[in-house]
Formats: structure tokens, C-alpha cells, sequence
């Protein structure tokens, strides 16, 4: 691995080494030790406790019918342990921040919409959207996580599976319990890209390429130059240029600061200047605020393709908060990187991302500035990546501490591997607060944009982080949203945009003040509530005609979904049957579940043969999802171990390094059971594991259970 410092010994370690600011110190330094270790969760059902953030294989659905794609966000699930903090090093100074901001939705659970693909337009939309006003981009540090006690109080008050209608399983072996994501370690996702390929990071070289500047544009520029140039770009201050004196007068030292500057700080231009007898660079402005945005095109060479396509090695951390770290020390916009699907947050993931028009060689400085990252197979492309195109992605996971016999074992697996689970959307897709996010997404499709505005900044049972207990108790005393806007540090979470919104557009106009939320976020709510419908039609449908075809079902035949006729019922399985989400251009099965659709619509006040909305953004076309999903690429393994700590598998970095992999005693205090498997887009490993387990994944349901251990 790459380092794990954990716990308060490293936060006065980074207390004492000035990494950190004033205030954050003062706060760090009084903060408690961490709560038991997990290891030490007694009982059978430690499986999932605070561990739930699964990686959710690309939540991209298409709608085949149509046959366009419709992007659907990875939700990810807020995590009790605190977030490793980055290694700052003067090869990569940071911009003033020391961190990334936690962007929420709805308190404080992350859902980061993708960027935009450089070089494309952003989507029409009738509803206003000031994502032009969010700053740089370099972004703020959040508030410290929960502690695990407020995280399990908070759980308490969140969703079971029963809530989000997932209810049956398809295998008839007796459960198990074991323990998911002990470390994140034990849960390691690589991307299968668009030739069919698993992605891997294994090789660490450049390309070699004349075009690129030398070593030394990184070490030629102090650290107070560096920030002189910074906020020159960034517009921080009303400098129009910054001049740096030129102290060995060489025309080989003039070209390295020449071609420092432009390599570190896209859309500057210099010129060199005699003053008063002395050499300066002059850095200047050549384009305006659009130059950030759009790296200089003419310095990029012709023959070399726009994008630099690189593997991304990350260690707890989801793909947007990487993309932001890395545009963060790159001093360059978000929305020039482009990637085929988000990753969650606790795991090891890999994943190929393409950037418009920055070097192999300057990303690859970027290893010896950021802890827990790898960038390598570096290759220079014409085009970017695009959401949807990746095949799947490919798991590896270890549930600890098993109480399976090997007999329950290989049932399972062989299940899994013959039969498969049920494609239901998981928890995380519906949040982890007491207000889920397809009540808010219900709110939206009846037009109620008061109960919308009241969803999302009430006051709400279960602990939160103690700013937005504030937010919200101000918002609820005075209904101000400038007000409950000052009582959040962090004004990128979804509470803080839509009280922005309120404050510019007031009280009357609640459907302006909502489009300040970026647009994938906006529309996460209202997938969230497909997913909920979507979940309990599956499981009234095996319920009602179990797990086989019935006449009536829906197949899909190339891009079109047709019914299953009575004499054509054999040339078909389970697996072939689709169930679609709620929309205006989908059809419907004809047996008993059509009219329990009509009825669970009717019931939220809905039309169902009336899915148009009057903002566009918010019209559903609904989409068709497999009932059962088949895993491929399925092996496993029950290995023995004594110490719950050691890794019980080489990751890709691990091999880098040359590390041999772990050797197993034949017995051992611990049983541990690895899975490979791989899955398709649009599909929940929690749900495959929770098939293999038997076991409800919901956190309240494990919390209320057995939270001793938290104490």
C-alpha cells in the first residue's frame, strides 16, 4: 500500500508539521482517539457496519428503446472513518486549501456529477443553472466526518432494504456472515474498458517526446513565485502581471522559466523585459478568464493526439474528489478531464481517465506530490473518454471472518456463478439520511417545489455534521436563506447551493433557486425514484410469477423491448426478462405487474401514461433493466489468517513494487473469503454479495442489530 497513517496520531502529526490551517489545528488538536477498532465488532453481523459504500458499477442506464444513453450518477455513501489527508509537498504546492471539500447531497452524501467532456456544450435546459458561478474549482476542505458513535446514530434513522423494496433473494443456501471492507483494501474495483480489457496500472514510464519541457520546469520557480502565478491565473487579485527577475542571465535559464510558467499555468503568456538594467520574465493574461478554461492550444504539438490517457490508481478516494485533487495541482479546471464512469470512495479502484492537452510528464510529477495515487500507462490519444463506454468493471473482494462452512461456501458461490442475484439498485442509491433522496425526487415529478425546498433543508432526525444541525435549526427558526446560508463553512453542498439559489432568486421562485444544484445532481433525485419504484415492481414480480417467464413479460430484441407470447415462453429464461423504469417512452408488461405500477404512481399522485414534465430536465423516458444479473469471470478462494490486518491480496501497486503476494497458513484464528467476479454497468456488487450472504445491507439494519462495538 501506499501509506496509512491513521487515526489522531496523525492528525497531530499533521498538526505538528504545519500542514494544516490555524483553525483546523486548534480543532485537531483536541480531537479525541478514534473509537475500537472494527476488528473488535463482536457478533455475527458486523458484516456492513459503516463499510457500505459499495462501488456501484456506473450507474449508466440505456435506454435501449431509444437507443441513447441516459447518465445516472454514483451515489456514494458517507464513511465514519476520517478521509486520509493528502501529502502536500513543495514539488506540488497547494493553492491555500489543504483539502478537498466534501460536496453533499443530501447532507453531506456526495453525489458529484460527472464533468463535462472537454470540447462538448453543456446540455440544454429550461432550468437555470449557475454552475458558471461556482468557483475555480480548487476546492475547499470540508468538516471532519463523523465519528463512528454519531454515524451509527445516524443509521438508525436511515432506510432498510425493506423501505427501497428489496425483499427476495433467488438462492436457496443458508446465509453466512463475514465482514466487507474491514479495510478498503479488501475491495478493489478495475475498470473493463471499451475493447473488453480489465484496466491495470503497470507501467510507471513517460513516453518519450522531444516536445517536453525539461525536469526543471518544476524546481525553477520558488514556492512565493509559484503563488504570485497562481492568483494571477485564478484572478485572485487585481494584478495584470507578475514579473520574475531573472537572476542567472542565460538564455537557457530565460527558456526554462519561459517554459515553466506556461507548462504550470495554462493560459498565461510571457515575455521577457529589461528593467533597470536587470532580465525579468513577464507573465501576463493573453486571453482573459476564458484562458483557464482552455489550455494554449498553438504550444501543443499537432502530431501528438489532444488527450493524454492515463490509469488512475486511488486509495479511498471517489473519482470526483480525485479529479478535483488532480486539477487542483495541476491549476487547471475540472471539466478538461473526461472518464467512462465514477468509482466510489472505500476501495482500491483503477480506472482509465483521459485530460485534454497536459503532458505524460507532468502528470506523472504528480506520484511524488500525492499520497495513496498512482498515474502510469501513460499514451497520447484524439479523443477524450466518454460516460457509458466502459464494458463493466471487474471486483475483488474479501468478506473477513467468515462463520460459512466451505460446504455453505461453494453453495453460495455456485449459485452466484449458475443462477446470479437480482439487479436491484442499492442502498446508496437512496441515500443514508432519515429524508431519502426518491422522496425528493417524488417531490420533483409532482411539481411540489415547496416540499422539495422543505426535503432538503429541514431539520432531520439522526446526528449530522454540527453545521448543518445549524443550517437547518436557523432555516427552520427564520426562513432565511442568507441567514442558515452563514452558519455553513462548506457552501457547495446541495443545502448550501439551494439556499444560494433562495437568496438570488427569493422565496416565490423555488424552481430557479433549485437549478443552481449542478444538473447531475438535480437529476440524481429523480433516478433515485425510478430506482424505488423499479425496486419494488422486481420484487412484486417474483413474487407474483417467481423465477422463471411467464406470457406477458418483456424481452429485448436488438434495441426494442417486446412481450413474451404463450407459445414462444420456452425460448426464453429469467435472465432474458427486462422490467422498465417509470417514463413516457417505455412499455409496460401485460400481466398483474402493470397495474401495480399504475398503482404505486397513482398512490404518489403521478400519471403514469403522463411522465413529461414541464421542465424538460425533469421529463422521464424511463429505461429497461435486467431482473437477474449473472456475474462473469466468477472464481473464489477461502484462505486461513491470524492477523486481521495484513492484506490477503497484491494490488496493482504492490506488484509494482515487487511485492510477493501473501502466503496463507493452512489454519489460521480468521477464515477469509476472496471473490473475483466481473459485473456489467448499471449493477450493484452490494447486491451480488448480498445474495452470497443472505443478509439485509442496509446500515440501520446492521446498527440496530449490534452497535456495541461502536461505543
Amino acid at each position: 500500500m501506499l501509506g496509512r497513517p491513521r487515526g489522531w496520531f496523525f492528525r497531530v502529526a499533521l498538526t505538528s508539521a504545519f500542514l494544516l490551517r490555524p483553525e483546523q489545528r486548534a480543532r485537531l488538536l483536541v480531537a479525541r482517539p478514534a473509537p475500537r477498532a472494527r476488528s473488535q465488532a463482536p457478533g455475527s453481523f458486523r458484516c456492513f457496519l459503516g463499510y457500505l459504500k459499495m462501488e456501484m458499477t456506473e450507474m449508466t442506464s440505456v435506454s435501449l428503446k431509444r437507443g441513447s444513453v441516459a447518465i445516472e450518477d454514483n451515489d456514494s455513501v458517507a464513511s465514519a472513518e476520517e478521509a486520509k489527508r493528502q501529502k502536500v509537498s513543495e514539488c506540488c504546492p497547494a493553492t491555500g486549501q489543504d483539502g478537498l471539500e466534501n460536496s453533499s447531497l443530501p447532507s453531506s452524501e456526495k453525489v458529484p456529477g460527472p464533468p463535462e467532456t472537454a470540447g462538448q456544450g453543456k446540455k440544454n435546459s429550461e432550468v437555470p443553472s449557475e454552475e458558471e458561478e461556482e468557483e475555480d474549482g480548487l476546492s475547499e476542505e470540508g468538516e471532519e466526518e463523523e465519528e463512528a458513535e454519531s454515524f451509527a446514530d445516524m443509521m438508525k434513522h436511515g432506510l432498510s432494504e425493506l423501505d427501497v423494496g428489496i425483499t427476495k433473494f433467488v438462492s436457496s443456501h443458508q446465509g453466512f456472515s463475514g465482514i466487507l471492507k474491514e479495510r478498503y483494501s479488501d475491495f478493489v474495483v478495475h475498470e473493463i474498458g471499451r475493447d473488453g480489457r480489465i484496466s491495470h496500472l503497470s507501467d510507471l514510464s513517460v513516453p518519450v517526446d522531444e516536445e517536453d519541457p525539461s525536469e526543471d520546469v518544476f524546481t525553477v520557480l520558488t514556492a512565493e513565485e509559484k503563488q504570485r502565478l497562481e492568483e494571477l491565473q485564478l484572478f485572485k487579485n487585481k494584478e495584470t502581471s507578475v514579473a520574475i527577475e531573472v537572476i542567472e542571465d542565460t538564455k537557457e535559464k530565460r527558456t526554462i522559466i519561459h517554459q515553466a510558467i506556461k507548462s504550470l499555468f495554462p493560459g498565461l503568456e510571457t515575455k521577457t523585459e529589461d528593467r533597470e538594467g536587470k532580465k525579468y520574465i513577464v507573465a501576463y493574461h493573453a486571453a482573459g478568464k476564458k484562458a483557464l478554461a482552455n489550455p494554449r492550444k498553438h504550444s501543443w504539438p499537432k502530431s501528438r493526439g489532444s488527450y493524454c490517457h492515463f490509469v488512475l490508481y486511488k486509495e479511498n478516494k471517489d473519482t470526483m474528489d480525485a479529479i478535483n485533487l488532480l486539477s487542483k495541482y495541476l491549476r487547471v479546471k475540472p471539466n478538461i478531464f473526461s472518464y467512462m464512469g465514477t468509482k466510489d470512495k472505500r476501495a482500491v479502484t483503477v480506472q482509465e481517465i483521459a485530460v485534454l492537452k497536459i503532458t505524460a510528464q507532468r502528470l506523472a510529477h504528480l506520484n511524488k506530490c500525492l499520497m495513496n495515487f498512482k498515474l502510469g500507462n501513460f499514451s497520447y490519444q484524439k479523443n477524450p473518454l466518454k460516460l457509458g463506454e466502459l464494458q463493466g468493471n471487474h471486483f475483488t473482494v474479501v468478506l473477513r471472518n467468515i462463520t460459512g462452512t466451505d460446504n455453505q461456501v461453494e453453495q453460495a458461490m455456485n449459485s452466484l456463478k449458475e443462477i446470479g442475484f437480482i439487479n436491484y439498485y442499492g442502498m446508496q442509491r437512496f441515500g443514508t439520511t432519515a429524508v431519502p433522496t426518491y422522496q425528493v425526487g417524488r417531490a420533483i415529478l409532482q411539481n411540489s417545489w415547496a416540499e422539495v425546498m422543505d426535503l432538503i433543508l429541514k431539520p432531520r432526525s439522526g446526528a449530522e455534521k454540527g453545521y448543518l444541525v445549524k443550517c437547518r435549526e436557523e432555516w427552520a427558526k427564520t426562513k432565511d436563506p442568507a441567514a442558515a446560508l452563514r452558519k455553513l463553512p462548506v457552501k457547495r453542498c446541495v443545502e448550501g447551493q439551494l439556499l444560494r439559489g433562495l437568496s438570488k432568486y427569493g422565496m416565490k421562485n423555488i424552481v430557479s433557486a433549485f437549478g443552481i444544484i449542478p444538473r447531475n445532481n438535480r437529476l440524481m433525485y429523480i433516478h433515485s425514484y425510478q430506482s424505488y419504484v423499479w425496486n419494488n415492481m422486481v420484487s412484486k414480480r417474483i413474487d407474483e410469477y417467481g423465477l422463471k417467464p411467464v406470457p406477458g413479460d418483456l424481452v429485448l430484441k436488438g434495441a426494442t423491448a417486446t412481450f413474451i407470447e404463450e407459445d414462444d415462453v420456452n425460448n426464453y429464461s429469467i435472465h432474458d426478462v427486462v422490467m422498465p423504469l417509470p417514463g413516457f417512452d417505455v412499455i409496460y408488461p401485460k400481466h398483474k405487474i402493470s397495474e401495480a405500477y399504475r398503482e404505486m404512481l397513482t398512490a404518489d399522485n403521478l400519471d403514469i401514461d403522463n411522465m413529461r414534465h414541464k421542465i424538460r430536465d425533469y421529463s422521464l423516458s424511463g429505461a429497461y433493466r435486467k431482473i437477474i444479473i449473472r456475474p462473469q469471470n466468477v472464481s473464489w478462494e477461502v484462505v486461513a489468517y491470524d492477523d486481521p490486518k495484513i492484506p490477503l491480496f497484491n494490488t496493482d501497486v504492490d506488484n509494482l513494487e515487487g511485492k510477493p503476494p501473501p502466503v496463507f497458513a493452512s489454519e489460521g484464528k480468521y477464515r477469509a473469503l476472496k471473490m473475483d467476479f466481473s459485473l456489467p454497468p448499471s449493477t450493484y456488487a452490494t447486491m451480488a454479495i448480498r445474495e452470497v450472504l443472505k443478509m439485509d445491507t442496509s446500515i440501520k439494519n446492521q446498527t440496530q442489530l449490534n452497535t456495541t462495538w461502536l461505543r
